[in-house]
């Protein structure tokens, strides 16, 4: 896979991409979206090092859980999804991970998102609960093209809007599923959304993203869009656990 704006650095990217999922050693993306700092003697650090702690250290069999803690211009707004096939012991140490290393990344800033592999973490002094993040969102694609681009497209906005519709109807905002192609082939699919949407905005967030996916994965064998409330995938291989 690739980010798409980056493909100077496609080679690059795949073996990084191929060590992190093998040792999960950084994240897939991340963003500093709020360039305002606090400094370790603010109150605001000590909320924050609560809320990672609940989020990380409570994590339900659901797969999701948001929270705040403080008050008033200290209060830390924050969520930690997990992707909904995996278990909840790979789900919590996946979020330990993102909440010891996201001061690696963006030290001291008081907005980050961050993805790994199985989960995404995220937290702000701004209250972002019940709404939709189209700001902070990344593309990655397989550098290989299908045979025949053009259908190809059209089976994964197939699969990728079906899954949509089935997500935003599933009490966990997660759907996954496959399409037979030719020759016996599969495309594997996966739509998810944070559960701090409502089912429409779940529906309105994962429409959008499928419509990017002709733009940033065309006729590519595997793509996927990735947002901070919604996210869509599709390969010719089964990534996802039964």
């Amino acid at each position: 896979m690739c980010f798409s704006k980056l493909i100077p650095l496609c080679l690059l990217l795949l073996l990084s991409l191929l060590l992190q999922a093998a040792i999960g050693a950084d994240p897939l993306f991340h963003f500093c979206f709020i360039l305002e700092n606090y400094t370790s003697n603010d109150p605001f650090n000590s909320n924050l090092n609560e809320l990672t702690t609940l989020l990380s250290s409570k994590v339900p069999p659901t797969g999701f859980r948001f929270a705040s803690t403080g008050l008033g211009q200290d209060n830390v707004y924050g969520l930690a999804l997990y992707r909904g096939d995996i278990s909840s012991t790979n789900c919590k140490t996946c979020v330990t991970k993102a909440t010891k290393e996201l001061r690696n990344w963006c030290p001291y800033n008081k907005g980050v998102i961050i993805w790994y592999y199985n989960c995404l973490f995220k937290y702000s002094n701004v209250k972002f609960f019940g709404e939709i993040d189209n700001k902070n969102k990344f593309h990655m694609y397989n550098v290989q093209s299908a045979d025949d681009p053009t259908s190809f497209n059209v089976k994964t906005k197939e699969l990728s809007s079906s899954l949509s519709n089935k997500a935003y109807g599933s009490p966990v905002l997660f759907a996954t599923g496959e399409l037979v192609l030719e020759e016996s082939m599969k495309l594997y699919g996966l739509a998810q959304c944070t559960r701090n949407l409502s089912s429409l905005d779940c529906k309105k967030c994962l429409d959008g993203a499928v419509s990017e996916l002709p733009s940033c994965c065309d006729g590519k064998r595997g793509g996927r869009v990735v947002g901070g409330s919604c996210n869509v995938r599709y390969e010719l291989y089964p990534f996802v656990n039964a």
